[in-house]
């Protein structure tokens, strides 16, 4: 997948959460701002409930992709039928997809009610998700194969030699040293590097402008800095990052594992009392 159709995979799928949330809110704007002793007044009560049309569809939905989203991943993963079968991270960003997607329609299902077991299926969810997200930002700062394979220090520091070469090549006139030294000097806390490494890489265009060099070459030389910058940050904290990761599986899975088999729970109560959906 190249870069740009890469974005547009990206954008996707975030626009269609956003697009989900959006309408769901405005659609049911008024039945959900009702309080839940006068909902059942309510001319929507009938559809928005958890057991309408509206409100188990949401439910039935929201459960398939998040099942998908967790096996289908799980599969990609483990199973080396699979191995071929599109790369893992674009799989895991599919399965990020799913599992916020779903859990939105989730959040939909119950109206905002929540009580008795489900209540702790809801709220490992939400501690799912959560996780999750904390998890991917965790994952990104672990070097990585397209494949998902995690990169040894050893293949870090090749890939950032080759890189260093590639810029000595395309920097004729301009002192390299002076570049890669001024930006491994710049230390910042973890949360504000994005945004003095983006301070950094304007200046450094402007620099480069300033020696005369074209567009393309400044482009260039920007995205090899760039790339240089982004592994000198993971190469120091690549051991905190994978003792990180290590203890995230600890606690993300207890609550996913808690969130399918209440889930299965719910679900085989929902049918035991009668509610079949448009069955």
């Amino acid at each position: 997948m190249s870069r740009t159709a890469h974005r547009i995979y990206i954008g996707t799928m975030v626009f269609i959460v956003l697009l989900t949330t959006i309408y769901l809110s405005l659609v049911g704007k008024s039945y959900y701002q009702t309080s839940l002793e006068e909902r059942f007044y309510h001319p929507d009560h009938k559809a928005f409930k958890p057991s309408g049309i509206m409100g188990h569809t949401l439910g039935i939905v929201g459960t398939l992709l998040i099942l998908i989203g967790v096996f289908g991943y799980q599969a990609r993963k483990y199973m080396k039928a699979l191995s071929k079968v599109w790369v893992l991270k674009h799989w895991l960003e599919f399965h990020i997809f799913l599992c916020t997607l779903g859990p939105i329609m989730i959040l939909f299902h119950t109206s905002f009610k929540f009580g008795g077991i489900v209540s702790v299926s809801f709220w490992s969810m939400v501690a799912v998700v959560a996780s999750g997200v904390a998890g991917r930002f965790i994952y990104l700062q672990i070097p990585r194969t397209i494949q998902g394979r995690e990169l040894s220090l050893h293949e870090i520091k090749a890939l950032q030699n080759e890189t260093i070469e590639q810029l000595k090549e395309g920097v004729k006139g301009v002192d390299l040293n002076e570049i890669l030294g001024t930006s491994s000097e710049r230390k910042s806390n973890l949360f504000l590097q994005y945004f003095t490494d983006l301070i950094y890489l304007s200046q450094l265009k402007n620099q480069l402008k300033a020696n005369g060099l074209s567009k393309n070459q400044i482009t260039k030389i920007a995205q090899l800095v760039q790339f240089e910058l982004g592994m000198s940050r993971k190469i120091e904290r690549l051991a905190l990052m994978q003792k990180l990761f290590h203890y995230w599986h600890i606690i993300h899975l207890p609550f996913a594992i808690i969130m399918l088999v209440i889930m299965v729970i719910h679900v085989g109560v929902t049918i035991a009392f009668g509610y079949k959906w448009i069955f």
